[in-house]
């Protein structure tokens, strides 16, 4: 019988781990990282690195920096918990904690989970909007088809979705190495304020609370245990380790190039729209209406392909993310379509009654800081014990890094809370 692609990928990756076949290098380990890191070039990331950059110039170039490091640490625990165990979070989750904690923890997922759709969809909706001109409700129909053919993906392996996802990943990217290119920034001042932490007075202390508080995202910390915990399996120890070892490469590369793409999100819009004097451009139709212009057409228009690219494959993985958090938490499963046609259905409702799509992704923003905690709490627990990691328990230095950065971003997100709220 002809092996399928799946399996022919697991073959080579475990070549690798037999040390027997070398000339599959790191390749076969490439791709769970690189469909996490869709999570933070999200359209809310346009959003608030507009914002950043429009406000304070490159003042909080830095925050993108410690941010990012800080989603590396956290993805890397994600990845090595369904490696180490062969199970994804909410599956450790379930399988650790009383009946009744796991299906609350299911219960708020859910609620992540939809919110991270209506979010995704919308700005890829929107993107259709800007590229083409046609008016958001059929942009959302646009929006659906798109993502129904990269969910349709998943029928011939994991190996094409993840081909997708990272050649969408490297479309944005090329979408903002050419908005750099007509905003010509200062490098030189870029590098600086990259390392060298400051503010602009006390809005640009919140809005850097914000940045750091949107660092990390709780369905794709669910979902990249998920990506790494059947792929390719280690029959022991030392293959254990050698597979860690590919997978933190993969997360390095990856979570790299979504930070560079939000450092580019960010200088772009600190070298035209801060140096021209318009501090206050926040919502990204404001922001495709303005680069024109300036930058002309063409830097409009990238703005809106980077949009468009983003909004679809964030997502497709938001989908995922929902799949993997009912099927771990409650063991349930639906088609994936279905989900998929059932989480649209809020986005045509929003945009059917003419509600503003920004407002609708700071809504969603706030949704989603209510879920990080139970996400990241969880994960560094498990992650810290002998019993359910094994050989690739934390190192202790490791343990108390992930707890200062777990209680650093839930605190950050109970205090955006209190402000959006005004309780704080």
């Amino acid at each position: 019988m002809m092996a399928t692609r799946t399996e022919v990928q697991a073959l080579a990756g475990r070549g690798v781990l037999d040390l027997r076949k070398r000339r599959f290098g790191i390749l076969p380990f490439l791709g769970p990282a690189f469909i996490a890191c869709v999570a933070y070039i999200d359209p809310g990331n346009f959003a608030t690195n507009i914002a950043g950059g429009s406000k304070y110039g490159y003042t909080l170039v830095w925050v993108i920096v410690a941010s990012n490091l800080m989603a590396m640490l956290i993805q890397t625990l994600s990845a090595k918990l369904g490696i180490a165990t062969g199970r994804n979070l909410p599956e450790v989750c379930r399988e650790r904690f009383s009946r009744r904690t796991a299906i609350g923890l299911w219960l708020q997922a859910e609620a992540i989970a939809m919110a991270t759709d209506l979010a995704e969809f919308l700005g890829a909706a929107l993107g259709f909007h800007l590229l083409l001109g046609v008016a958001l409700f059929p942009a959302a129909l646009l929006t659906g088809v798109a993502a129904f053919a990269i969910l349709g993906l998943q029928r011939f392996g994991f190996r094409p979705l993840e081909a997708v996802i990272t050649a969408i990943v490297g479309i944005i990217g090329l979408c903002y190495v050419a908005e750099i290119f007509y905003a010509n920034p200062p490098l030189g001042t870029v590098a600086r304020h990259a390392v060298v932490p400051g503010f602009a007075g006390g809005d640009s202390v919140l809005l850097a609370v914000g940045i750091l508080g949107a660092t990390v995202m709780p369905h794709v910390i669910y979902l990249h245990s998920a990506l790494t915990q059947s792929r390719i399996v280690p029959e022991n120890d030392h293959e254990a380790r050698l597979l860690f070892r590919y997978t933190r490469i993969d997360v390095l590369i990856a979570m790299t190039i979504a930070g560079l793409i939000n450092m580019a999100m960010l200088v772009m819009a600190a070298s035209v729209f801060f140096k021209s004097g318009l501090h206050h451009v926040e919502s990204l139709e404001g922001a495709h209406r303005t680069l024109a212009p300036i930058l002309g057409g063409a830097s409009s228009t990238l703005f809106a392909l980077a949009l468009l690219f983003s909004g679809l494959s964030s997502s497709a993985v938001g989908t995922l993310s929902g799949q993997i958090v009912m099927q771990g938490f409650v063991r349930r499963r639906i088609p994936i379509f279905v989900r998929r046609a059932v989480t649209m259905l809020p986005a045509f409702v929003v945009i059917g009654i003419g509600v503003d799509p920004s407002r609708t992704l700071v809504f969603s923003q706030v949704v989603l800081s209510f879920g990080i905690p139970f996400a990241l709490i969880p994960l560094v627990l498990f992650t810290s014990r002998k019993d359910v990691m094994g050989v690739l328990v934390n190192h202790r230095a490791t343990t108390i890094a992930a707890v200062l950065v777990a209680g650093l971003i839930s605190a950050l997100n109970i205090f955006l809370l209190g402000q959006t709220f005004g309780l704080a």
